[in-house]
Order: structure tokens, then sequence, then C-alpha cells
């Protein structure tokens, strides 16, 4: 199975530390943040597609380099970023089977947890937070199935804590059978993605009992506190095969 990590944007809430540096080469606990989004993935899908654009020369070194996938390849975001949605459509003719995962690139995840959604058809990751304004709410009918993702919805919306979409999800290629619109922000959307898959297919809701959204240097300050090796170990590496890469 494969695994595409969202790794195209210009990092614009994280400047100045991306201004010379993409943001999934930013430091983690002495680890770039790419290193740690590859780690999760391990056990959970064979190959990795990595979605590029701002500074894509030094993610190439980077993976070039890495020894926790040999099988990867990167895809570049043509003719430029245009939301989540879009990064995905970039990935469609690279796709080696039909089911597949995709993280986001500034957001870390349990290794488990990311095994537990590999495991579905369609579906995605939820962690319970307090500041659920600032992300989007699972939303889900009373009979536990899920409807859609409320993006950023007033204070008081829910009950805190409230379901978040981390931005991890399982899909098949059924996926590319529905055209996206762009949204408010002039962008294609991943999140409407899943929406439209659940119109025709069971959307499972994978909860993760660890989610580290990155987004702006501030959070990055605060996530070298946290004990990121406890949710994403880093286990002994297999014999590597023959590296397998290109780009498109």
């Amino acid at each position: 199975m494969d695994g595409i990590i969202l790794a195209g944007g210009a990092g614009t809430r994280m400047r100045p530390l991306t201004l010379d540096k993409p943001k999934p080469l930013l430091e983690l606990r002495d680890r770039p943040i790419l290193a740690w989004s590859l780690m999760s993935l391990r056990g959970a899908v064979d190959r990795v597609l990595v979605v590029v654009h701002h500074l894509k020369e030094q993610i190439a070194d980077f993976m070039a380099a890495q020894d926790i996938f040999a099988d990867y390849q990167l895809v570049e975001q043509l003719p430029e970023p245009l939301g989540t949605g879009h990064a995905l459509l970039c990935c469609r003719d690279q796709l080696a089977g039909d089911g597949f995962l995709v993280v986001n690139g500034d957001d870390l995840y349990s290794a488990d947890a990311l095994r537990e959604l590999s495991r579905q058809e369609f579906g995605l990751l939820s962690n319970a937070r307090a500041d659920y304004e600032h992300f989007g709410v699972v939303v889900r009918s009373p009979t536990g199935d899920f409807l859609r993702i409320h993006e950023k919805p007033p204070p008081g919306t829910y009950s805190a804590p409230a379901p978040c979409n981390s931005g991890a999800y399982k899909f098949t290629r059924a996926v590319f059978d529905y055209e996206l619109s762009k949204s408010e922000r002039g962008e294609l959307e991943i999140t409407d993605c899943i929406s439209a898959a659940a119109r025709d297919h069971a959307v499972a809701v994978v909860e993760s009992p660890f989610w580290l959204p990155i987004g702006d240097p501030a959070a990055l300050a605060a996530a070298q506190s946290v004990d990121v090796a406890r949710w994403i170990p880093d286990l002994p590496h297999p014999p590597a095969p023959s590296r397998r890469s290109r780009s498109t």
C-alpha cells in the first residue's frame, strides 16, 4: 500500500523559519519533521509518495539520504499548490494500488493509529480537543456514522473536548470519481474528498490518542517538549531492498 505525505506547501504561517527551508525539514527533537512522518508510516505502507513544491530540491536531497523507506517517489504539485485536494489529484497516476493513506506533512500521528486506519476502506483519524474551534469537527449521525467535517465552528457549538479531524485519511481510487470545487479560500480541499466519499461509502472514524499539529513557530517550540517517540517509536530498520525512486 502507498502512503502520501503532503509536503508541498510554502509554510507561510511558519515564516521566517520556512524562508530558506521547507517546513517538513524543520527540526523536532533532533529530527526533521519529515523523518518522524516517515517513521510513523512504517508498518502501515510499503511505499511513500512525497508531494513537493516549495524548496523541493532540499526535500529531494533528504529523501535520497534517508534510510526509512527505500521505495519512494517525489510528486511535484504543478503548476503551483492549489490546496490539499489538488495535491491528492497530482498523485492519481502515480499510485501503485487501490487503497492508500494520506497524511499532512506538518502533523504527526500515532504509528499504531495509522496502522489501524490503513485497515479501513475509507476513513480518517480523529482526536478529541478542547480547542476544537481551530480545527474541523467530525460530525456523526445519531448511530455514529460519519457525515461531514464542520470546519472551525464557533466556540460553544460542541461540548469540549470535541472529535477533530487530524488530517490523516484512508482512501481507495474511488475517491477520484468525485469532482472537487474550489472552496472559499480558492483551493481544492481534501476534506471535501472524504465528505463526498461518505455519500456512497462507509467512512470509519479511527480515534487516535496522539496528534501533534505543527502550524507555526510557537507550535514548533512547544512540540520540542513532547515525547514524540512514545507514539512514533524508532524501530530497527529492516534490511533495505534496492532503492527505487523517481520524480514527476
